[in-house]
């Protein structure tokens, strides 16, 4: 069966990638909210066609007021959930194409989204076409979720949990190969303290943050992991507001260490400052012997012909959020910071990969 799903992919290959090219050329950047469209409206819109695609393929789809939508195939309660999204950060300059063109070179996409995440999410899509095609009998039905709002705040999530029940298992192709069992914990950090006080502030900040090493040791906080590595300190942000300094962080931290203990020390340390956590995701990890995390190397392992151990990360997906799911793909390895940049591309030929290797993961995971 799998050597049926992969050549059935192949034979899809060319109208997935025309697929993929009409949903990535619609500029889906978060604007300012309106009416049925809570992400603004060339989300809603993106959302709506990507929708449309989906039903064109066979599919029943959903779409849940526009913060969220599903395609899905079969029949049940225990699904298997597969989530990407839709929504992509702003364009910035030093493009060498129109960054909303789709445009291909040389093997190459160059598209804002193609990578991050448009291209993953309909690789998944028309993995699941196949399947369909072929009429493979699945135990679980197969749901692929087009969140729309996991780059500014997972509202389209904390939405759908409020509608949906979680998958029994699943993935978010929105990070790396192999098989992701684990994420760091994030939490976001807020020192502040009233404008009369801000000589002692940036002292304190500048102590313990800008001039020190990004490892927390300054702070005590030097937290390393054999799985995860080092606790880390990143997105410093200054503001003023309301009579107050507030400067925030973000501490990527393994798991062993706690949001509490982050708080506390910092406290320890600020001589009476504000700190509070503004945002808050615990660690992720499953076990790396567990039947979802074997099935998806097994996947990648066929396909690919590399080794499929799977891996820790220091990122931070839909797997903060949605029960029951690991990090999976898309990037594969020495394929490494070009989701946000300019010029953002992926391969033509790594897009079928991961269809195959999406394709014998759902296969196996629907069968568990």
């Amino acid at each position: 069966m799998e050597k049926k799903i992969i050549r059935q992919i192949e034979k899809n290959s060319s109208e997935m990638i025309k697929g993929i090219k009409k949903i990535v050329k619609m500029p889906s950047v978060e604007t300012k909210a309106e009416e049925n469209a809570p992400f603004g409206k060339d989300i809603a819109l993106t959302l709506d066609e990507t929708l449309k695609l989906a039903e064109s393929l066979g599919f029943e789809t959903r779409n849940l007021d526009n913060y969220i939508g599903w395609a899905q195939y079969g029949e049940g309660d225990d699904y298997i959930g597969i989530i990407g999204h839709l929504d992509v950060v702003p364009v910035g300059e030093c493009w060498k194409h129109d960054p909303f063109s789709a445009h291909e070179e040389e093997g190459y996409i160059y598209a804002r989204g193609i990578l991050d995440n448009k291209g993953p999410i309909l690789s998944c899509l028309y993995a699941l076409y196949a399947i369909k095609q072929l009429n493979v009998e699945l135990k679980r039905p197969v749901r692929i979720i087009f969140g729309c709002d996991e780059e500014t705040g997972f509202e389209d999530l904390k939405y759908y949990l409020e509608k949906e029940k979680p998958p029994v298992m699943g993935w978010t192709p929105d990070c790396k190969y192999p098989v992701v069992y684990a994420e760091r914990g994030r939490a976001v950090v807020e020192i502040s303290t009233e404008e009369k006080n801000i000589a002692e502030f940036f002292a304190f900040v500048n102590t313990y943050f800008m001039n020190a090493k990004p490892n927390a040791e300054s702070l005590g906080l030097d937290y390393k992991s054999e799985e995860f590595g080092v606790n880390e300190m990143r997105n410093y942000k200054l503001r003023y507001e309301d009579g107050k300094v507030i400067f925030s962080v973000t501490f990527s931290y393994p798991v062993g260490l706690t949001v509490e203990k982050i708080i506390s020390t910092i406290e320890e340390k600020s001589n009476g400052m504000e700190v509070k956590c503004v945002s808050h995701y615990t660690p992720v990890r499953f076990e790396k012997d567990s039947d979802m995390v074997r099935s998806l190397q097994n996947a990648y392992e066929l396909v690919t012909g590399l080794d499929g151990t799977p891996v820790t990360t220091t990122g931070g997906t839909y797997a903060k959020l949605m029960p029951n799911i690991v990090p999976f793909g898309p990037s594969f390895p020495g394929q490494k910071g070009i989701g946000h940049l300019p010029n953002e591309w992926m391969k033509v030929e790594d897009l079928i990969s991961n269809a195959k290797i999406y394709g014998l993961g759902i296969y196996y995971l629907a069968n568990i």
